[in-house]
Order: C-alpha cells, then sequence, then structure tokens
C-alpha cells in the first residue's frame, strides 16, 4: 500500500509517519504539506500515486478538496484527527499514529476512514 502523509508543513507530524512507517514491511510512503512554507508541498503526482492520502486534520482535507477537486478520491484519505501538538519523532505522536492506522493497515485497503474521536464514536 502506498501512503501519503499530509500535515500543513511537512516538519513534524507527516514527516514523523514518512520515517516511522517506512520501514514496515507492504508500504511504500512518503510525505508532504498543504503550506506553501511546506519542506515538501503536495502535488498532484503525489496524489495520483497514492493508495491512501492519511491527512492529519480535517482542515487538510478541506485544502486538498479545494486546491485538486476531482484528484481527491474520498474513498483513499482518511482523516487521522492529530492536532499539531508535537515535535518531530514524539514517542507519543509515533504510538497516535500506529494507532490510528493499525485498523487501516490490518484491513490492508484504504476504505472507511477513522471516525473523528470527539463525535463520540
Amino acid at each position: 500500500m502506498k501512503i501519503l502523509f499530509v500535515c500543513s508543513r511537512n516538519r513534524r507530524r507527516s514527516l514523523t509517519a514518512e520515517h516511522h512507517f517506512r520501514a514496515t514491511p507492504g508500504l511504500d510512503v512518503r510525505s508532504a504539506g498543504t503550506s506553501d512554507a511546506a519542506r515538501v508541498r503536495v502535488t498532484a503526482p503525489m496524489l495520483a500515486w497514492a493508495d491512501l492520502i492519511a491527512v492529519m486534520e480535517k482542515r487538510h482535507r478541506a485544502q486538498l478538496d479545494a486546491r485538486f477537486g476531482d484528484l481527491v478520491d474520498p474513498s483513499r484519505v482518511a482523516v487521522l484527527y492529530i492536532t499539531d501538538d508535537y515535535e518531530y519523532g514524539d514517542p507519543a505522536l509515533i504510538a497516535r499514529l500506529e494507532a490510528t492506522l493499525a485498523p487501516i493497515l490490518a484491513r490492508g485497503e484504504p476504505e472507511a476512514p477513522p471516525l473523528d474521536p470527539s463525535e463520540g464514536v
């Protein structure tokens, strides 16, 4: 499965995810950001490449939709609901990423993104 991790500036959350999951067998991972100030800015070819686009917050999904429109297939986007409260490589961030992605990786397919934990699931 090819996963594109997306946050704002591609310096902490998505970069941590890319570096952590790159050693996972069966995964090909990359990361990018939505901001003009991103270390690596998300592009249309990146979106086309990915089987799963894992965005950290709802606003990242909205930014992708606004910028790329129909190139963003909603069935391939998972909102992870991970706020920008972590530093690069933070063990708590890695634990959140693993817990949030575990159900998706167990299925082996990108459908049915995780629900927002604040919605009382």
